[in-house]
């Protein structure tokens, strides 16, 4: 059975965040597909320190958070990350995270499908949604979309219920990806998943 994991960046475990996220972990259920929900962003995670280590590991230096929720990545077949607008971007925690997450993990993420879903009162979400699909879209992941951009506005949960429109976003959204994850792994069976070329790096070290 396919599995999505899903991230939320909040702090706020019962938020707005979490309750788009809910509602596509509903959906994901009747189309079946099994969830795992991880608790990010009240947790104290620390950036990246550009070490290295994780080259020569397979997981990285700091061993918490992120490499306790590695091996779920890696089965997932499809990752949806929630977040709550600060400043017109992701919170901080999710990013540092996030970073971690995708740079120490030696797996292919090649054809896993992405999702972001981004929460705030009033503005900000689309320009976070951009910085969360930068993970997917280096990635090799195809990107899920909706009716609408994934967002759902309120400055509480109760709030965030009421936004009928953001809700249907979140449903449409999740039978898109349990679609995708689904055609994907049909294909897969098929075709093969696509040649992935590897080895070009280019840095200009000649200064020209």
């Amino acid at each position: 059975m396919a599995k999505v994991l899903l991230i939320n960046g909040s702090p706020h475990a019962r938020g707005c965040t979490a309750t788009a996220l809910e509602e596509m972990i509903k959906v994901f259920g009747e189309e079946g597909l099994r969830t795992e929900l991880v608790q990010v962003g009240n947790r104290d995670v620390r950036g990246c320190v550009s070490c290295g280590m994780c080259k020569q590991k397979g997981r990285c230096a700091f061993d918490d958070l992120v490499n306790e929720t590695a091996p779920a990545f890696e089965e997932a077949d499809g990752l949806v990350v929630g977040s709550p607008v600060y400043y017109g971007s992701p919170n901080g925690t999710v990013l540092a995270f996030l970073d971690r997450l995708f740079y120490s993990t030696p797996f292919s993420k090649h054809m896993k499908v992405g999702a972001a879903v981004v929460s705030c009162r009033r503005g900000g979400n689309s320009a976070s949604f951009d910085v969360l699909n930068k993970y997917f879209t280096i990635s090799g992941m195809p990107v899920a979309s909706s009716t609408y951009w994934n967002q759902i506005h309120g400055f509480s949960a109760e709030d965030a219920r009421k936004d009928l429109e953001g809700l249907q976003t979140m449903r449409n959204l999740a039978r898109n990806m349990a679609f995708m994850i689904k055609a994907i792994a049909d294909a897969k069976e098929k075709y093969g998943l696509p040649k992935r070329e590897s080895g070009a790096f280019t840095s200009f070290h000649d200064g020209k």
